[in-house]
């Protein structure tokens, strides 16, 4: 389909963890809060001897101490300097007097679902890029059609984006920032321009004025290392890099990213909405608040080890899959990774049989030294239609010796 013939938004809910941390928590509104602590930092209920009411005592982010990372926070909280994956310790020099509350995913997945259904009553071509955004296809909403002008193609499919927005905030009691254009690219560079709650539409003609004077790392898949060395080909923002000569580029990043690059900046992506995805791995991690031991640790480890490999059998059945490859994530507490794999004969969604296997993996890696993130994965996925084994580990799998 030619791209004048295309429109399609891209809708990022604002905040969307801790906004709905702040519909269970009203009290916290206009206030700094990050989301990314443990359940220790669970609020506590108080019982106030003054009014005879009840109240939460909530946990200050200057008292944090471990090695856990933001993930995420209010625009209170990010005024201050605060983002996502910033360290929480790093956030608390920051912002010491903000909020900390844990994460609780669960909730985060029941919303999800919600603005999610709400967005297919008025467009049904939805491609899922996440917990908290999608792209639309809004030729599928009623009333905008290709058979229109093209102005009253963009108004029809402006209005379709409010109503979006309407339907979002009746199903969840949250806000979301839609950005419109052409194609998914610039959908998506659109929808941070006027956050929170936010519309904003980039068509044909806008592209020199709205997208040009941004930094090139606001492209999707320019990230630090490659703005870095744009930078130093003299290349700081989308507009420059669009001028720039892609024979250069080429040189310089390849042939394949060269050109992309080039057309990115140019407003160029093809990419069609895509309704249906495979996922291509599952996995489960964590990252300890201390370095853990090999021995000295040992039962910590088989119980974190085992907790894993439970849950993300749960997250295969849930989601309908079954897997044949096996992996093993270990990071040491010099920050050195590594992995390993097993191919077992038949593909499983059971905890005992991914214990087995990752427990095999284990026994290839070197634990002498300390221990700071653990993590499991299942890959080379094939959908079931249900789920119809355990997701626990059996009792004598469970008993078998790890971290020896």
């Amino acid at each position: 389909m030619p791209e004048a013939a295309r429109v399609v938004a891209h809708l990022d809910m604002d905040a969307f963890y801790a906004s709905v941390e702040l519909l269970r928590y009203p009290e916290l509104r206009g206030r700094p809060v990050v989301v990314g602590g443990g359940q220790s930092h669970q609020p506590r209920v108080i019982n106030d001897i003054a009014t005879g009411n009840q109240r939460y005592e909530f946990a200050r982010l200057g008292d944090y101490v471990g090695r856990g990372v933001a993930t995420t926070a209010t625009y209170e909280a990010r005024s201050l300097g605060v983002h996502s994956a910033l360290g929480l310790m790093k956030a608390a020099r920051l912002a010491p007097n903000a909020i900390l509350l844990p994460v609780d995913f669960p909730e985060y997945r029941k919303y999800s679902k919600l603005f999610k259904a709400a967005v297919t009553t008025v467009a049904p071509r939805i491609q899922d890029n996440g917990v908290d955004e999608i792209y639309i296809d809004l030729l599928s909403a009623a009333g905008v059609s290709t058979a229109m002008s093209d102005g009253d193609l963009w108004s029809a499919a402006i209005d379709a984006a409010k109503r979006i927005k309407d339907t979002v905030r009746e199903a969840t009691s949250l806000t979301c920032s839609i950005g419109v254009a052409h194609n998914k690219l610039l959908a998506k560079i659109a929808s941070e321009l006027e956050k929170p709650d936010g519309l904003t539409v980039v068509g044909p003609n806008d592209i020199p004025t709205r997208i040009w004077p941004l930094a090139a790392r606001k492209i999707n898949g320019v990230g630090p290392k490659t703005a870095a060395r744009l930078e130093a080909l003299g290349i700081h923002t989308i507009g420059e890099l669009a001028s720039a000569d892609p024979a250069r580029l080429i040189e310089h990043f390849g042939k394949s990213s060269g050109a992309w690059m080039h057309d990115a900046a140019n407003g160029r992506d093809e990419r069609p909405i895509v309704t249906v995805s495979e996922p291509v791995t599952i996995s489960r991690e964590t990252t300890f608040d201390r370095d853990l031991s090999a021995t000295a640790d040992r039962a910590e480890l088989s119980a974190i080890f085992t907790e894993l490999c439970e849950e993300l059998a749960g997250d295969l059945q849930r989601k309908g899959y079954v897997g044949r490859t096996i992996g093993l994530k270990v990071r040491y507490s010099n920050f050195k990774t590594v992995t390993r794999d097993r191919t077992i004969p038949e593909p499983t969604q059971d905890a005992t049989a991914i214990r087995r296997a990752a427990g095999d993996c284990l026994k290839r890696v070197p634990l002498e030294r300390r221990i700071r993130l653990l993590g499991v994965r299942v890959s080379a996925l094939r959908p079931v239609d249900s789920a119809t084994v355990p997701s626990h580990v059996d009792a004598a799998e469970r008993s078998a010796a790890l971290f020896d």
